[in-house]
C-alpha cells in the first residue's frame, strides 16, 4: 500500500520564483522545510496531480525523489502576507496542497560537470517518455545533486493529456516526440533493457495505488460532469494502457537518440 503523510503548513518562508507555479519554501508542523506547490496557482490542481503521479512512479522505479506530502493550509494562513500576489495565492489554496521535502544544500544538476551512467540516463529518459514529461531539458534539468546522488524534482508539467482530456486512449498509445529535447538522451544507450525491467516493476496494481492517492478536492473540475472516481479511473486506464504499449515511446526515444549521435 502506498501512503503519503499529511502535514500542516505553519510558516511561509519565501517564494521560489523559478517555477511557473510560484512554489514556495515553507515550514510545517513536523519542523521540516518543504517546497510547497499550490492548488491555487495558475496551473491549478492538474499540476499537483501530475507532480504526485510522476513523483511516485519515479519512486517505484527506484529513482530518487524527495518525499512528497499532502500539505494543508488552514483558513487563517497567509493573511498577514504583505505581497498581494502571494496573499491571493495562499487564499486560493486553502485545504490540501502538495509539498516536496526540501533538500537543503542541494545544487542544480549540470550535465557538463556530472557524468551520468548509461543505465541511470536510460531509466530517467524512459520515465519521462512514459509520463510525457516535457520539463527535463538542458535549459531546465529539474534534477538536483544532493549528497553526491541525483534527485528528480518538478513533475508538474507531465501527463499533458489531461489538459485536453479528450481521446486519452490515442494519447496513451502515442510516442513522445519531445523526448528529443531531453538532457540525458545522448547517454541513454540502454532503453530497450530498461523497458523490459521497468515493465516488470511497474504493475497495474501499483499504478492504481498511486492514482488512488489523488484527493477528491483536486478532482472537482468545472469543465466536466465526471465524478472524482471516474476521473481517477481515466488516469489509471491511461497509465496502464501506456505501459502496455511502452514499445512505442521507447522506440521513439531510441530513434531520436540515434538522430543525435
Amino acid at each position: 500500500m502506498i501512503e503519503l503523510r499529511t502535514v500542516n503548513v505553519t510558516r511561509y518562508i519565501a517564494p521560489l520564483r523559478e517555477g511557473g507555479s510560484l512554489p514556495a519554501l515553507a515550514e510545517a508542523d513536523d519542523d521540516f522545510k518543504y517546497v510547497l506547490k499550490f492548488k491555487g496557482s495558475g496551473q491549478g490542481e492538474k499540476s499537483l496531480i501530475a507532480e504526485l503521479i510522476g513523483g511516485e512512479i519515479a519512486r517505484i522505479l527506484g529513482l530518487k525523489v524527495p518525499e512528497l506530502v499532502f500539505a494543508n493550509l488552514d483558513e487563517a494562513f497567509g493573511q498577514t502576507e504583505p505581497d498581494e500576489e502571494i496573499q491571493d495565492l495562499l487564499q486560493g489554496s486553502k485545504g490540501m496542497n502538495l509539498a516536496l521535502h526540501f533538500l537543503s544544500g542541494a545544487i542544480t544538476f549540470d550535465p557538463v560537470v556530472t557524468v551520468v551512467t548509461p543505465e541511470l540516463a536510460s531509466q530517467i529518459v524512459w520515465l519521462d517518455a512514459f509520463i510525457t514529461n516535457v520539463d527535463r531539458t538542458f535549459r531546465n534539468t529539474n534534477m538536483l545533486m544532493w549528497h553526491r546522488e541525483l534527485w528528480l524534482i518538478d513533475h508538474g508539467a507531465c501527463l499533458y493529456f489531461h489538459h485536453s482530456w479528450t481521446d486519452w486512449e490515442t494519447h496513451a498509445k502515442s510516442p513522445f516526440p519531445l523526448v528529443k529535447n531531453h538532457v540525458l538522451l545522448s547517454k541513454a544507450t540502454l532503453l530497450a533493457e530498461t523497458d523490459a525491467v521497468f515493465k516488470q516493476l511497474l504493475t497495474e496494481e501499483k499504478i492504481r495505488a498511486i492514482v488512488a492517492l489523488i484527493p477528491d478536492e483536486w478532482l472537482q473540475w468545472r469543465d466536466t460532469e465526471e465524478t472524482p472516481a471516474m476521473l481517477r479511473e481515466v488516469y489509471g486506464r491511461y497509465l496502464t494502457t501506456r505501459l502496455k504499449h511502452s514499445d512505442i515511446f521507447t522506440k521513439k526515444a531510441q530513434d531520436e537518440r540515434e538522430a543525435l549521435v
